[in-house]
């Protein structure tokens, strides 16, 4: 997992490496998690915790100083800058998850220090790493003053050591919620030092502080704020300078199939700086304008990883929106708008989730991000209290683009949504509160641009899913999924991820086996359908799209790129047919340019992989045989076929007066090995017999690699159309009854709408030139001697 709304960290010394790593966690490197984690296997023979320990001068006398340094000292070979500090959180330095994976296996190795890579992601911060092992069997001494264990300190072995329990059979420390809540606590108190505001003026800001630009919403809101407005938007970005800082931006915008064009740098100002710095880690007098110049502060920004502790996201998701509250509040009034999320409700049994219901509470929230999240509105409702302005947008699944296809790589919906689709297998749910995010992004945009809407929740969520909708949609579109309980479908997903490794897909099995996410999938699992009341009279007022479920169709693109990038699976043709239905043809055939005389039977099945071969082919697998004696005195079998209907899209062929309607070709072998190619086509005509046109095929063939030999035609017999091609379909027998109905219907109407196109074309072709009045103009004499 990674910060996917916030800025990447800044380029120095250690950059290689640290590309490096962010290629493998993002499946772009050459290696995968379990390859990596087999690399960097200690070799030390040496029982652990005694010979790296001893050498260093840390045994169990050692103290909690120097073992911090030693840590400090090893994380800093995974980092950009090359340096880190005993009490820098190691993400927060530029740490990857792929990193935090070597630095647990090099502690192990070099110092004989072994901490479980639950621990590192629970608080990364050296300092708290080397009291939690100190402390670990209650035999290491902790210094006087310190607080006991850190929080998720379990003494596990590091990734990629052979011994130890599996991560999901450790609980987490009961220490470590207390410690978390001590630290929330503290962080809430920091709101009372913000300045008093008065109301912003209530005009359409003119330029806007955007921060999480070159995040996945982040981005799509800036697009969304520069089409809807004619505001400049100055983006906050993490990187060495300005010309840096620009290149990351435009290549982040690029990764999302979002525009960046000169009109675009036009309206943007690049600023450099660090959401989770004091005053953005702007200089004094930077700031100062800052607070100057900007009408309106938006703040997406946010390090997203369900896997990572408080301690190691408070500086990114709470520090970050303290900072921009403090922003707003000095100086000219702002309002500040802050992209929260529907984690704040994640406690099991929570009864709603709308707009203005009570949160969770805090202490019964499991997940570092949920707790960051919870805090920082907590924090900003006390902001509410100084007079600040204050928009908390809540999305909740932040999914693909409906028109491009664009999705997060390193989000758990993304995760989640390619699991499903790969393995055919969904866990059981109550709703899912998800939406696409070029509406989540308009929406949230809408609400900056209207004074009015300001200083309100909203809920981002669409329209949830509810479990029989996505199982009816999946089974229609062909790919019928199996309902697991949870743990079910979690251990099975896990194992085949790791029986099949897929690159993009190691941070999901990450999340699948940390005791936290786990709980937090839970929550998400069992949580409520959002409500959204006011978001809903907000999106009805302005006139913006409203609200839809995110279903097939909407997340047909996604499915598509998906399944491009290795991550999904669509519809297959050598899967089990979704629909299928018998077709027999009979006709004579005899060599090109002679009557046809010889009898020749066609008897086919027809079938579909699923709805969406028809959508975006609109092609039909053909299985079967042909006999005619012409060919071979047995038939020949068909070893693959095609159908096309409409293929040309209703262009019409030799001027107008025919139109394909359906177009086969056949790939056949005959009993002695030889193989055959056969081309048909069913024509539409501005005739009165259209019955027969649809039942016609003219046909030609020839040996493969050699011109058509034969050529004829073949007809459907009347009397075996309906029964064939009607009452002859069959359904998937997965389905249930209703939707093998509604499979049969489905099917029934496209086709005839497709062939009822076809038909008309030519009708609507004659009509017109019966309808052109304009003059034809006299032949010159030379023209009629042509």
């Amino acid at each position: 997992m990674s910060d996917v709304n916030a800025d990447g960290p800044v380029s120095g010394p250690g950059d290689g490496q640290h590309l490096a790593g962010v290629s493998i966690e993002r499946g772009g490197g050459p290696l995968s998690v379990a390859d990596l984690l087999a690399l960097v296997r200690p070799t030390a023979t040496a029982p652990p915790g005694t010979a790296g320990v001893h050498e260093a001068g840390l045994g169990p006398a050692g103290d909690v100083e120097r073992l911090a340094a030693a840590i400090s000292a090893a994380a800093a070979r995974f980092l950009p800058d090359g340096a880190m500090g005993p009490e820098t959180d190691f993400f927060d330095a530029g740490g990857t998850s792929v990193n935090a994976v070597e630095l647990v296996a090099a502690l192990a190795r070099d110092l004989g220090v072994e901490v479980g890579l639950d621990d590192v992601f629970a608080d990364a911060r050296p300092r708290r790493i080397a009291e939690g092992w100190l402390s670990a069997d209650g035999t290491r001494p902790v210094p006087d003053g310190s607080a006991g264990p850190a929080p998720g300190m379990s003494g596990g072995l590091a990734a990629g050591v052979p011994a130890g329990p599996a991560p999901t059979a450790r609980a987490v420390p009961a220490g470590a919620a207390e410690e978390d809540l001590d630290l929330i606590l503290a962080d809430l108190a920091r709101a009372d030092a913000l300045p008093w505001a008065g109301p912003p003026e209530p005009v359409v800001p003119r330029r806007i502080l955007l921060t999480g630009a070159t995040g996945f919403l982040g981005g799509h809101m800036l697009l969304d704020l520069l089409r809807h407005s004619d505001a400049h938007v100055v983006c906050l970005v993490r990187a060495a300078d300005e010309e840096e800082g620009t290149k990351r931006l435009g290549a982040a915008l690029s990764s999302y199939a979002l525009p960046w064009s000169s009109e675009i740098r036009r309206r943007v100002t690049v600023l450099t700086g660090d959401i989770r710095q004091p005053r953005l880690g702007l200089p004094d007098e930077r700031w100062e304008a800052l607070t100057r110049e900007v009408d309106s502060v938006v703040g997406v920004a946010a390090a997203v990883d369900f896997l990572r502790g408080y301690p190691s996201l408070r500086q990114s998701n709470v520090m970050g929106p303290l900072t921009l509250a403090e922003l707003a509040a000095t100086g000219r009034p702002k309002p500040l708008h802050h992209v929260s999320s529907v984690a704040v409700f994640n406690e099991v049994g929570i009864a709603s989730m709308g707009e203005d219901d009570p949160v969770a509470h805090i202490d019964r929230l499991v997940a570092g991000y949920d707790k960051s999240k919870w805090a920082a509105e907590a924090l900003l409702r006390r902001a509410r209290d100084h007079g600040l302005v204050v928009t908390m947008l809540r999305p909740g699944g932040i999914t693909g683009h409906t028109r491009t296809g664009a999705y997060n790589p390193q989000d758990l919906s993304s995760g989640l949504t390619s699991a499903i689709a790969r393995f055919r297998r969904v866990p059981a749910f109550r709703s899912l509160n998800s939406a696409p995010v070029d509406w989540v992004s308009r929406v949230a945009v809408g609400v900056v641009l209207e004074p009015g809407a300001w200083g309100y929740n909203y809920h981002l969520t669409g329209r949830p899913n509810t479990l029989p909708d996505l199982v009816r949609e999946m089974s229609l579109g062909g790919m019928g999924v199996r309902v697991q309980d949870w743990e079910e479908w979690r251990a099975g997903t896990v194992a085949r991820l790791k029986a099949d490794p897929v690159p993009e897909l190691d941070f999901l099995a990450r999340v699948l086996e940390s005791p936290t996410a786990v709980k937090l999938c839970e929550a998400t699992l069992r949580a409520p359908a959002c409500t959204s009341e006011r978001t809903d009279a907000f999106v009805s007022a302005r006139n913006l799209p409203p609200a839809a479920r995110y279903d097939a169709q909407a997340q047909l693109k996604t499915f598509e790129k998906l399944a491009r990038d290795g991550l999904g699976r669509l519809p297959e043709r050598d899967d089990p047919p979704y629909l299928w239905f018998p077709e027999t043809m009979e006709g004579t055939l005899g060599p090109v340019g002679e009557p046809a005389g010889t009898a020749c039977t066609l008897k086919l099945t027809l079938s579909i992989a699923s709805m969406y071969q028809l959508q975006r082919e609109r092609r039909i697998d053909i299985r079967g045989e042909l006999s005619c004696a012409l060919l071979h005195p047995e038939p020949l079998v068909v070893e693959q076929g095609d159908l096309w209907v409409r293929p040309q899209g209703g262009i019409p062929e030799e001027h107008g007066l025919r139109h394909t309607l359906l177009r086969y070709r056949l790939r056949l072998r005959d009993r002695d090995g030889r193989v055959w190619w056969l081309e048909g086509r069913k024509f539409a005509r501005a005739r009165r017999d259209l019955w027969r046109q649809t039942r016609t095929l003219t046909v030609a063939l020839g040996r493969e690699g050699e011109p058509a030999s034969l050529e004829g035609q073949v007809v459907v017999p009347g009397d075996s159309y309906v029964r064939e091609q009607v009452d002859g379909i069959r359904v998937d027998p997965r389905l249930s009854g209703q939707e093998k109905r509604a499979a049969k219907l489905t099917w029934l109407a496209w086709f005839g709408m497709e062939v009822g196109r076809g038909l008309l074309g030519p009708f609507a072709r004659a009509g017109a030139d019966l309808l052109d009045l304009r003059p034809t103009p006299t032949p010159t004499p030379t023209e009629r001697d042509r």
